[in-house]
């Protein structure tokens, strides 16, 4: 089959993100045919400047719509798109120049109807993107749940980058509308009609995250929201290490009550985690700053997902409405 490529592109009040995602575009290396489109979310700050600008140095095709979402907006896309295969990137990402060579190289060795690309840190990016990025990244934290080299034909692709076959999008509809969470979500169906889905690792992006402290907090709570959701729409998928931030936040509570009745093993394999944290984080980052930043951001990461795994667990445990009426700030309306 002959690979045609659309990159689909949701953005919300992002300009300055998609010009500079434009700007990578032009850098790619390689001989490909391929279009770009950007589906504007009911931004209020618009990017038809930007688009203006580019459309006549690559094939972009721009839509607006109301606001309803990532999944709505990346579903209209692919439904728009001219080609059969979809690549799916953030506003917030950045591409390698080497990008869709390795994304083309992969599918013609192993076609797959659906993969996922691993996500990187650039040299530009702030020391709280560095940070924050160690954290959702590093096989050491819950970044090693994401995927890796041992687990590659069970992956979740995550939608800041990720590929999916127009054959696989038609079967399955797209996204739906729960945000966080479409992703696995789409993953999962995908698994039960059949298709596979791969990590590749090669095809990576450099991903922004411009996010502050408190949205950092607000993202994680509501990835660890969403979790038990999935678990119980798909309990095929169920897995202890979901648990581990929940786990791990209790520990520290209790390891900390303990040392206050002079009982310091708990506190002591915390403080021993931590200290392998920053040795590992300083190796990576080679930035002392960063790996203080980062510190903080796993623990902002493990207590911000653990908390909303625990509490959405419980209320769904306890409370038997559907979820859509439990959480409603955890899906978007699209009718």
């Amino acid at each position: 089959m002959q690979l045609r490529y659309s990159f689909i592109i949701p953005v919300y009040n992002r300009p300055v993100e998609i010009e500079e995602l434009l700007e990578s575009f032009l850098k790619l290396s390689g001989t490909f045919s391929y279009e770009i489109v950007i589906v504007e979310d009911g931004s209020t700050i618009t990017s038809q400047s930007v688009i203006d600008k580019y459309n006549t140095q690559l094939d972009i095709t721009y839509y607006f719509k109301p606001n309803s979402g990532p999944g709505d907006s990346r579903n209209l896309g692919m439904q728009k798109a001219k080609g059969n295969y979809f690549i799916i990137l953030d506003s917030d990402c950045l591409l390698p120049s080497n990008y869709l060579i390795e994304v083309d190289r992969s599918l013609k060795q192993n076609y797959v109807d659906c993969f996922g690309g691993p996500d990187k840190a650039h040299k530009s990016f702030s020391n709280l993107q560095k940070a924050i990025d160690f954290s959702m990244t590093s096989v050491i934290t819950t970044g090693g749940i994401r995927g890796n080299k041992a687990s590659l034909d069970k992956f979740q692709p995550r939608s800041f980058n990720m590929g999916l076959s127009k054959k696989a999008f038609e079967a399955t509809k797209g996204f739906g509308n729960i945000h966080p969470g479409e992703d696995p979500d789409l993953s999962i169906r995908l698994w039960n009609l059949g298709f596979n889905t791969v990590l590749i690792p090669e095809a990576y992006v450099y991903h922004k995250r411009r996010i502050s402290w408190s949205k950092f907090y607000q993202q994680v709570h509501k990835f660890g929201s969403v979790r038990p959701i999935l678990n119980q729409w798909h309990p095929q998928t169920k897995k202890l290490t979901y648990w581990f931030p929940s786990v791990f936040t209790l520990g520290v509570i209790f390891a900390i009550i303990f040392a206050l009745f002079n009982i310091y093993l708990p506190i002591y394999l915390v403080l021993f985690y931590f200290s392998l944290v920053f040795v590992i984080a300083l190796i990576t980052t080679k930035n002392v700053i960063i790996t203080c930043q980062a510190l903080l951001a796993v623990c902002i990461q493990f207590f911000g997902y653990g908390y909303g795994f625990l509490k959405s667990t419980l209320i769904l445990s306890i409370k038997k409405d559907k979820a859509e009426v439990l959480f409603p700030h955890l899906f978007f309306n699209n009718k």
